[in-house]
């Protein structure tokens, strides 16, 4: 029996076992963010729908639950491997979504100007993903069937929402600049720029990011009154029906797009000008003699018809703003340089 309290006695006086370290996957850290941008890759090809059909990529329960489950899956998996901080939860989805992104440009099934136009709000929803799965993490015994509800939700709604009407927008943005320049000469480049260099119109952000530029746009007679034809590169080619005309005054036209306006690759398929999405409308300008030159207005009016018109206008305004103002430039540079020319 002493030997036994004995025994029992320098057992209690050992150091206590520790139990050994958890020992971490190699790169634990990365894990979690590529599943995240993976099941979302694997969401994209689910929505590959045509314009108006189920599961479209340009709905909104694509353009807002996809990147939230994205967020949701990324944080979910991290919290399996240990407790994040709040901060995780917001930036670790930015960067799921980005490698979600560059996956789709990889695979071939989204362009670069759509990549570029919607990667802000892709990482605003995927931090909303994220931060509502790490609440749930961290309040909740169940955060498995939410995320379930959160990757069933744009599969959901993504069937049910062709069936609702898209709400239409029309926004229009104006831009002036003077031209030391007479107005006849401004009013002649209006109707006959040829040979448009890619040096001349390349500074605006909607050619650096894809949109292909402008080669020529000149107004001829037509059996249907005067149209100005449009070419763009990538043999885009389409026609402006000009409406009202005051010569060295005001010039105005509607667009028109024809099937075989945007071959393809030319532009991402499913945001193609005058589609279901998204369309110019017209354009007018107007020349305002000034002492030494002329006042060369423009005014640009186009219709967005998504379920996130508020971000997809504020992108308009920013690059139609920034094109007006370049096309502006284009014009003034040509016109000076003629009538320098002609006055030499």
């Amino acid at each position: 029996m002493s030997n036994d309290n004995e025994e029992s006695r320098l057992s209690e006086l050992a150091p206590a076992e520790q139990a050994e370290p958890r020992r971490r996957m190699p790169f634990a850290w990365f894990w979690p963010i590529l599943a995240g941008a993976l099941v979302a890759l694997v969401l994209r090809v689910v929505f590959s729908g045509g314009p108006g059909q189920r599961f479209s990529p340009m709905l909104g329960s694509f353009v807002y639950f996809v990147p939230a489950v994205c967020g949701a899956v990324t944080v979910y998996l991290a919290e399996r491997i240990e407790r994040r901080s709040w901060g995780y939860y917001l930036w670790a989805p930015w960067v799921a979504t980005a490698l979600f992104v560059t996956g789709t440009l990889a695979v071939f099934i989204e362009g670069i100007i759509c990549a570029i136009v919607i990667i802000p709000l892709f990482a605003v929803m995927g931090s909303v993903g994220g931060l509502a799965m790490g609440i749930v993490c961290r309040i909740t015994n169940w955060p498995k069937p939410a995320l379930y509800s959160f990757a069933l939700m744009p599969l959901l709604l993504g069937g049910i929402e062709p069936q609702l009407p898209n709400p239409d927008q029309f926004s229009n943005t104006s831009r002036t600049l003077f031209i030391a320049a007479p107005t006849e000469r401004v009013w002649h480049e209006l109707n006959a720029a040829r040979d448009i260099r890619p040096a001349e119109v390349g500074d605006a952000w909607a050619y650096r990011i894809g949109v292909p530029m402008p080669v020529s746009g000149v107004t001829v007679d037509t059996p249907e009154g005067r149209v100005r034809q449009v070419q763009w590169q990538k043999n885009v080619h389409f026609e402006e029906i000009v409406t009202e005309w005051q010569p060295n005054r005001l010039l105005k036209w509607r667009f028109r797009f024809s099937p075989d306006s945007f071959p393809a690759g030319a532009l991402d398929d499913h945001v193609m000008i005058g589609g279901q999405y998204f369309d110019l409308r017209d354009a007018t300008y107007t020349l305002t003699p000034r002492e030494g030159g002329t006042e060369l207005r423009v005014e640009v009016s186009w219709r967005l018809s998504t379920r996130f018109n508020w971000y997809a206008d504020r992108v308009m305004q920013l690059l139609l703003n920034d094109a007006s103002e370049n096309i502006l430039r284009f014009y003034k540079a040509r016109s000076e340089a003629t009538a320098t020319a002609a006055a030499g």
